[in-house]
């Protein structure tokens, strides 16, 4: 694959990846199974490996997903996170609680220990591969822990003096919402622990797990209340985790099982043995694991609880096997994303035989048309199966599939249905194949397909319900002008004929909201308010809410450092807009593109209008550019935190990257540094500082970088402009 090719590969990866990253973690509404995820983080892993310079700090592969909610108040927040870890409250800091329980905000606060995630593997091949590599990097015997690995939520809870003190969920991995009151209101989580021999503090982590009986009696009461029912038991749980009323949480049946604990633990010598000391403390410790010598017995116990845990209350979806001793954990150590020391073993996803009863086809926010199959019902992991996604009109084509035909039907990584075969023994006589729609089911326009592509498109993007209403959506996204409404305000603004551009919404006054179902007054307030608010809301930001292909919020973000301001990106030509760092050919084509659309410049005018900035605040470029031009790879720990180490370099000019490369003009390693980065910068024959000599070489005061990081915690790209919207399997 050339550059260019390359280039636009991983920009859509990275899209793909992150979207349903964010369905997972964020909404709880996953849209792709774990297998079909994690062959796309291979292919972009390989792309990356292959193109090195084109690897970005907030790539997919240099990341793990967060859960988090990223609110003005936790912004604020961060500040006193010294005063929270040292367990003394200040008064501001109970204030802040009190001011955060008010506005029902989930506090957040940093991980001790990084809270990442772990290796996939799908065959046995690829699990003895993994103990090769093991063995070829430690010098002596070891064992395996194998455990099931359990379909919730991660949970990471701390005790000191034997209370417990705080619990985390995992949120980006290294920071996470406080979510204490509602666990201490899950049944099998002790709040005080029993016998004695733990230590004075300590973590341990988990998973929040929702068994299926609980599952289908929430299911039962959120349909008798016309509420739309959970997709698995994994959404639920986690949904459940952060309802706002703890005692609400104490009646979903959640249960804990913990598996971890994390840090400096040499002294119980392997993971097994740490595990039955926290069973003894009380503590909710699987007993389905078990100590292996060698791959026969993981097979073994994989072919076992294959099986086997079909049978079990709760859902599991694979095994996670880990090196059992504790040394040999230490030694072997962990990428920026997993424990090199374990993985996961993922089993094949259950199937059904079951039949096609129509088949619906679904508009895309960017104009894709989906086809769905409607099924009879049917039980698969847990959960009835109703409908599945034919992809496009090629792989409708691939399987001939009609209506009234009988289909395999299994959820791949447990979570996503979609139909893999058809029994041809049970097609009806006489069936027909199915025709794909030449019109757009929304609005009637004739659809498109480019020779390259697989999807049929509306290309009529300005009048086409859904797209529009997709725009709108993304303009008030979190990410975007974090505007106070959802997609059920946009569908009535719409249908209501109040809304049909972005720049609409600032026309809006208090007699047309009150018009939409449910609305009163305290509403409109809140919704009028949050539109003026989002007047502030700084250019990089705004850029973003634009909704430009393939600009996301880093291209936004380095955009506007560059240009300034609207004015000078209008005038940029597609040379000068490859000549800004980080963006390609690719990428400044839908730019220059965008802006040479007069709709849009006469929507921006009306946005300026409005009072919405589209011009950088001058405190908020670099304070200098003694490191403009110079690209950083940070590893190990540093006097100051390894994200205010971050904020420093790129607030004087410079750029952090995850991977050395031979743009690369130093390596700064701090102690612990990674091994594999210092052997790599010794072959590329890149320079290695210590902290003491950046310091020197460029004069900065590390002081006024701990200070901002204090205000400004970093945030988790969902990648650039997100992929055609799939089809909602569960909430239709």
């Amino acid at each position: 694959m050339d550059r260019t090719s390359a280039e636009k590969r991983i920009v859509e990866l990275r899209e793909i990846l992150w979207e349903n990253s964010r369905r997972y973690y964020v909404e709880n509404a996953p849209t792709m199974s774990d297998y079909d995820y994690d062959h796309l983080m291979y292919e972009l892993e390989a792309l990356e490996q292959e193109f090195p310079d084109l690897i970005t700090p907030d790539s997919p592969t240099q990341k793990v997903g967060s859960d988090l909610a990223d609110t003005e108040e936790n912004r604020k927040a961060a500040e006193h996170e010294k005063d929270a870890r040292s367990g003394q409250p200040t008064e501001r800091e109970m204030s802040m609680s009190e001011d955060f329980e008010a506005k029902n905000i989930f506090r957040q606060y940093a991980h001790q220990y990084p809270m990442l995630s772990l290796g996939n593997t799908y065959s046995i091949e690829e699990v003895e591969a993994f103990a090769d590599r093991a063995t070829k990097t430690l010098d002596r015997p070891f064992t395996f822990n194998c455990e099931l690995k359990f379909d919730g939520t991660g949970i990471s809870l701390t005790y000191r003096k034997g209370k417990l003190f705080r619990a985390l969920t995992r949120g980006d991995g290294t920071k996470g919402d406080d979510v204490t009151k509602n666990v201490k209101h899950i049944q099998n989580i002790p709040q005080s622990l029993k016998g004695s021999g733990y230590p004075e503090e300590f973590e341990i982590r988990g998973e929040i797990v929702m068994p299926y009986d609980s599952f289908d009696q929430l299911n039962r009461e959120r349909l008798i209340n016309e509420d739309t029912p959970f997709a698995n038991p994994r959404n639920a749980a986690s949904g459940s985790l952060k309802l706002i009323d703890p005692k609400e949480v104490g009646k979903r049946g959640l249960y804990c099982i913990l598996y971890h604990i994390p840090g400096d633990i040499m002294q119980f010598g392997t993971h097994s043995h740490a595990m039955e000391c926290a069973k003894e403390w009380g503590l909710p410790i699987s007993d389905k694991s078990k100590v292996c010598r060698n791959i026969d017995e993981i097979e073994e116990y994989i072919n076992f609880w294959d099986t086997e845990r079909k049978k079990l209350p709760y859902a599991t979806d694979g095994i996670v096997i880990k090196i059992n001793e504790i040394a040999a954990q230490m030694d072997l150590g962990y990428t920026s994303k997993s424990p090199r020391w374990a993985v996961a073993y993922k089993f094949k996803a259950e199937q059904a035989l079951t039949e096609v009863l129509s088949i619906d086809y679904q508009v895309g926010r960017t104009g894709s048309v989906t086809p769905v199959a409607n099924l009879a019902p049917v039980l698969l992991s847990g959960t009835t199966v109703k409908r599945a996604t034919l992809n496009n009109s090629d792989f409708m084509a691939s399987l001939d599939i009609r209506i009234g035909d009988y289909v395999y039907v299994e959820k791949g990584g447990e979570i996503i249905p979609k139909i893999t075969s058809v029994e041809l023994k049970k097609r009806p006589e006489h069936s027909q194949r199915p025709e794909f729609p030449t019109l757009c089911p929304d609005c009637g326009t004739p659809l498109v397909k480019a020779e390259d592509e697989a999807r049929f498109y509306c290309p009529y993007s300005e009048g086409c319900p859904t797209q529009i209403k997709g725009r709108l959506l993304h303009f008030m996204s979190r990410k975007a002008m974090n505007i106070l409404a959802g997609e059920a305000t946009v569908d009535q603004l719409y249908d209501l004929g109040m809304v049909r551009s972005i720049a609409d919404f600032y026309d809006l006054k208090m007699p047309d909201l009150l018009r939409l179902d449910g609305w009163k007054e305290k509403s409109a307030i809140n919704f009028l308010n949050s539109l003026e608010k989002s007047k502030q809301v700084t250019f990089d930001h705004v850029l973003f809410a634009l909704g430009i292909r393939n600009v996301g919020e880093i291209t936004a973000r380095t955009m506007a450092r560059h240009f300034k301001n609207i004015d000078a990106i209008l005038a940029a030509s597609i040379e000068e807009l490859t000549e800004v760092e980080d963006i390609g050919g690719i990428i400044a084509e839908s730019i220059y593109s965008y802006f040479k659309q007069e709709k849009h410049i006469d929507e921006i005018a009306r946005l300026r209008e409005a009072g919405l900035q589209f011009a950088m605040a001058e405190d908020e470029g670099p304070r200098s550019e003694i490191l403009k031009g110079t690209t950083i790879v940070i590893s190990g720990n540093f006097s100051i935190s390894r994200e205010s180490m971050k904020k420093l370099i790129e607030a004087n000019g410079g750029k952090n990257s995850s991977s050395l490369s031979k743009k690369t003009a130093f390596l700064l390693a701090g102690t612990k540094a990674g091994p594999e980065k210092l052997k790599k910068a010794e072959t590329l024959q890149i320079p290695v500082k210590t902290e003491e000599e950046f310091f020197q070489m460029t004069g900065l005061e590390k002081e006024i970088a701990e200070q901002q990081t204090l205000f400004t915690p970093p945030s988790v790209s969902t990648g650039e402009e997100g992929p055609e919207e799939e089809p909602n399997l569960f909430n239709m």
